[in-house]
């Protein structure tokens, strides 16, 4: 039975992969901060090929029980490591916290980057293996007003190009999603330290929200396809066109602001 393993598994992007893998017959890790999230997600998953794992993806320690403890449970597989733990930090750069900056960089990089050297062993014993990193859409141009995550955004892009070329030799294939905004409870973060949050920011510019459902199919076909990084929405296939294309005017359009 193949077998992945999810951070932030507990609610949104990651617990719509562990849904649908599940139900395509996968055993399914589930790793998270919030043990009641677990929980949720658990009860909706077979439990006979379902485990919880509470851990903090900033932690090595905690990566390596995790890694241990599930492989030992799957039989030593590990055929998909999906990287997907994030927080989201939006607002001006200049008001943001170097706490807020050390937090985005902690979780959403460098959350990867130990995920990603500690599955290796796992992951090159694994014949067909996948590392499969949510990158975003902040990831394709930077984001005027989320300059911190669309920064390790693009380091996560950037790793994934890496490794995809370093891996292949192992036999791990090494992709990313990419997608635009994704209604998940990420977007309940406050921007700038004020009390409008992201979710309300993406309202009223117009944009629109990507279901978690389509995500995860995203991430099925990611898995299983030969496309290094995977466009997720109507936002992210526009930015990557325009950026490609057109940068003058998406350099206006940051401006703007």
């Amino acid at each position: 039975m193949k077998a992945i393993l999810i951070t932030g598994g507990g609610s949104g992007i990651g617990r719509a992969v562990a849904q649908l893998f599940s139900a395509r017959g996968w055993r399914v890790g589930l790793a998270d901060r919030d043990p009641a999230a677990l929980l949720d997600t658990a009860a909706t998953l077979p439990a006979d090929r379902t485990s919880r794992h509470v851990m903090d993806v900033r932690s090595p320690e905690d990566w390596e029980e995790v890694l241990a403890e599930f492989t030992g449970a799957s039989g030593r597989r590990l055929d998909v490591l999906f990287n997907n733990a994030g927080v989201a930090v939006g607002g001006p750069f200049g008001a943001a916290s170097l706490d807020d900056l050390d937090r985005a960089v902690d979780v959403n990089f460098k959350g990867v980057l130990y995920g990603a050297r500690l599955a290796h062993p796992y992951l090159a014993a694994t014949p067909g293996s996948c590392l499969l990193n949510t990158a975003s859409a902040a990831g394709i141009y930077g984001t005027a007003g989320a300059a911190i995550y669309s920064a390790t955004k693009f380091a996560v892009r950037g790793l994934t190009e890496a490794l995809d070329g370093e891996w292949a030799a192992d036999g791990i294939r090494v992709r990313s999603l990419m997608p635009g905004f994704i209604d998940t409870p990420l977007l309940t973060a406050a921007v700038g330290g004020s009390n409008r949050s992201v979710r309300e920011t993406v309202v009223e510019a117009g944009l629109e929200f990507t279901p978690v459902e389509t995500v995860a199919e995203a991430a099925w076909a990611a898995v299983h396809g030969d496309r290094l990084h995977t466009l997720v929405g109507k936002t992210a296939r526009r930015l990557a066109f325009a950026s490609r294309w057109m940068p003058g005017t998406v350099r206006k359009r940051m401006r703007r602001g």
